[in-house]
């Protein structure tokens, strides 16, 4: 078997995991507005999706690391999936008992899946084959996030959504005649048929992980001594380290923020129906898969360190516009922002880690875990929202505010040698 050919099965598997976490990712825009429909929830308990998603990330990104330098990638992968299988699965039981706890239990074992696949993942794609062309599959496999972030809208708003929205007049009246419950029950089932395949697709990819050989490609032998001490929280002295660390924490919030309201937003601005919203969304999601290629060709001739002050200024335009203008504009605002973000995360990671040698493995780490922002600023919004009556839109301020750190770390930068951005699986 030729050396080509020993690496192409494992190559096509390993990149079907990108999909996953992108899925996952993508498809909180859709449960949001869904389960705040079913479990009778407000903004605030809504945004509770994204806690239970991004601190589950936050808590797994290191004994995910450690697993994998224990054990290897193929065990690590396994068991990640078996993660994510279950908890898709738990979504059974959690439609048929209407539970929001246990929805949230549900996404926090998937997101736990899901860390364990994108901390392994990424570097060993480009263990699959010649070193030389190494950032070539790895670009092509994160091509793969792109697919899922345009996919999970338009899948989750047609099989998910049922476009029934009942005014609360309705649903009083419908709680008087005794059939509210009913009509609660059908809308969590929904969520049972998507989540059922989901958990069988995974738990095949499971048994092929388990057959197929895996070439395992780990790294020479670093000196213990050396290990430890550059695998150390001191790198956070680094200034550029440290600043990177909070530009993607709050990055990372935006990012979250715009898309988790965005089918609320259009009820409240524009009084867009939840189906043709979850379409809008998938939309400018194929924008972010247009802004990532279009943003590296720009970076030829701007620095990132300028992209990124420029691109998260015109966010800040759009989300001034989103926040206090009505109708189909503040719309069409909001779809415009992921264009301009989608080349944030992995500039703020390059920045971060550049010239750093071996201590960017802690740095990275940090930089992972960062994204633990996303579990916090969407709560922020849906208490704004809350506590102004329920005005969404005056809510999406606080990723505005996201932007301003964004952009004065990318100012910060901007006069110092710096690296064309590295791909990235957000």
């Amino acid at each position: 078997m030729s050396s080509k050919n020993k690496y192409l099965l494992p190559f096509i598997l390993v990149t079907s995991l990108f999909f996953l976490w992108a899925f996952l990712h993508n498809i909180n825009p859709i449960l949001i507005p869904h389960l705040k429909k079913a479990c009778q929830l407000n903004d605030t308990q809504s945004a509770l999706i994204d806690f239970a998603v991004y601190m589950g990330y936050f808590a797994i990104a290191l004994p995910a690391g450690w697993f994998m330098n224990k054990y290897g990638y193929k065990k690590g992968i396994i068991f990640g999936l078996v993660l994510y299988g279950a908890g898709a699965l738990l979504f059974l039981p959690s439609a048929d008992t209407r539970s929001y706890t246990f929805f949230l239990i549900a996404l926090f074992v998937i997101a736990a899946g899901a860390t364990f696949l994108e901390t392994i993942a990424n570097p060993y794609i480009t263990k699959l084959g010649d070193p030389a062309t190494a950032t070539q599959r790895l670009n092509f496999a994160q091509s793969f996030n792109g697919v899922g972030a345009f996919l999970a809208p338009l899948i989750g708003g047609k099989f998910i959504l049922t476009g029934i929205e009942h005014s609360p007049d309705t649903l009083k009246a419908m709680e008087q005649s005794g059939t509210l419950q009913a009509y609660l029950q059908e809308e969590a089932n929904a969520v049972r048929m998507p989540y059922l395949i989901i958990g069988i697709v995974v738990f095949i990819l499971v048994a092929l992980f388990l057959v197929v050989k895996l070439p395992e490609g780990e790294e020479a032998t670093v000196d213990a001594n050396q290990k430890e001490d550059k695998f150390s929280f001191s790198v956070l002295a680094i200034p550029q380290v440290r600043w990177a660390v909070l530009a993607q924490f709050f990055y990372v919030g935006a990012q979250v923020g715009v898309g988790s309201f965005f089918i609320r937003f259009s009820k409240y601005t524009m009084d867009l129906p939840e189906i043709p919203a979850s379409q809008y969304l998938s939309l400018a999601m194929v924008g972010f898969m247009v802004g990532r290629f279009t943003g590296t060709f720009f970076m030829k001739f701007i620095s990132p360190a300028r992209l990124l002050v420029i691109y998260s200024s015109i966010c800040v335009v759009l989300l001034l516009l989103a926040s206090f203008v009505s109708g189909p504009i503040a719309v069409y605002a909001v779809m415009a922002v992921p264009f301009f973000m989608s080349i944030m995360f992995p500039t703020i990671f390059a920045l971060g880690i550049a010239g750093l040698g071996a201590a960017s493995r802690m740095a990275s780490s940090l930089l992972v875990m960062a994204i633990v922002g996303g579990a916090f600023f969407p709560v922020l919004m849906g208490q704004l929202s809350d506590l102004t009556g329920g005005n969404i839109q005056i809510s999406y301020l606080i990723p505005l505010i996201c932007f301003i750190v964004v952009g004065i770390f990318g100012y910060s930068q901007s006069n110092k040698n710096e690296v064309v951005a590295l791909q990235s699986g957000h």
